[in-house]
């Protein structure tokens, strides 16, 4: 994204590139008092992080004005993606459509600023607190981390450590190689976003032949999501109580698309030696890896894979929602009247006949 995250100023055409919403702007810091604010914090979470909240908004409602012309297809994919997001954003917030419709620019463009504060605040908060964190996952519980990291200080981390290396290196690479490494480590081997680091394989076990196997179902990742959805306690173990966390807060009950891309990205600066978030930042890459994660999950070629991923992480994670499809415990005196109410409806369909 081009312009500032604050910037009031909407593309000539929401359908031209180089103004495109979904990408992320400088931060502000959040004031966390406004429901816009908390708003913009979940959905920046779960929905789409890295993103330009007032030209989200100013553009989308300009193409709704162009839709009533042209159908969505007729627009690049980038703008289709960014029109799906716009979508969401408003159909999440009652009465936002309705306030933004009615409003001038200007109160379009604060809406925005609200919200992006909201997003960016959210991200930088999850950066802080992840930092140190995931220091606690990287070895099993109870083995030292050899050599020590700080918690604070980043720059030992990345291709510099061992053990971050091996995590970070792309998949299809040999991080036991010597010169393998030293190119990481120097430099030399330039990685981009949307070459996907070995933990987010289950077991870190990257199979070129079997790419879709383990991907995005490692703990390091489920460790991260608990950590900022559920609880830093739920890390551990299964939580006794969940209201102060962010998915209770906002009656999240499913893993999305949106929150799982927003954790690995989160999870795979952590174990950078960068120490700031930034979309300039051409050695993380990160706003390039997130995009290039969404675009799989959002592929209709691989939905049934998706479908299969996306319900395994809600069983992880809320193992109580009904959206983890949990099964019926046979004899149970649900499943009598689950069986009684079917044989009462097939006995009222041979009736019928």
């Amino acid at each position: 994204m081009s312009g500032d995250e604050n910037d009031p100023s909407p593309s000539s055409s929401s359908r031209k590139r180089s103004g495109s919403a979904l990408r992320m702007g400088p931060r502000k810091k959040a004031n966390s008092s406004n429901p816009l604010v908390l708003h913009g914090r979940h959905f920046g979470r779960t929905v789409f992080a890295l993103c330009n909240y007032p030209s989200l908004l100013t553009g989308g409602i300009l193409r709704l004005e162009e839709l009533q012309d042209s159908p969505i297809d007729d627009y690049p994919a980038d703008v289709r993606r960014e029109h799906r997001v716009f979508l969401e954003l408003i159909d999440s917030y009652p009465g936002l459509l309705e306030r933004l419709t009615a409003g001038e620019e200007e109160d379009v463009i604060h809406v925005g600023e609200l919200m992006g504060k909201g997003a960016s605040g959210a991200r930088g908060d999850d950066t802080k607190t992840l930092k140190s964190a995931i220091l606690e996952w990287l070895v099993p519980r109870g083995q030292p981390l050899i050599p020590p990291l700080s918690r604070n200080i980043k720059s030992d981390r990345g291709f510099n450590h061992e053990v971050t290396g091996a995590l970070l290196c792309p998949a299809g690479l040999d991080w036991s190689n010597p010169e393998t490494r030293q190119s990481l480590k120097s430099g030399e081997t330039a990685v981009r976003g949307d070459q996907w680091p070995m933990f987010l394989y289950f077991g870190y076990i990257y199979d070129p032949e079997a790419p879709w196997q383990g991907l995005l179902r490692s703990e390091m990742l489920v460790c991260g999501f608990k950590h900022v959805f559920t609880s830093p306690s739920s890390v551990e173990k299964e939580p006794k109580a969940t209201r102060s966390g962010n998915a209770y807060l906002h009656g999240m009950k499913s893993v999305t698309k949106g929150s799982l891309a927003y954790i690995a990205t989160q999870v795979r600066f952590a174990l950078s030696s960068s120490s700031v978030f930034s979309r300039t930042d051409t050695v993380t890459d990160s706003e390039n890896f997130y995009h290039s994660i969404l675009d799989l999950l959002e592929d209709p070629d691989e939905i049934e894979e998706v479908t299969d991923l996306m319900a395994w992480w809600t069983r992880r994670i809320f193992p109580n929602s009904s959206s983890s499809e949990r099964s019926i415990s046979k004899n149970s005196a649900l499943s009598k009247i689950r069986e009684k109410r079917a044989a009462l409806r097939a006995r009222a369909d041979a009736n019928a006949d």
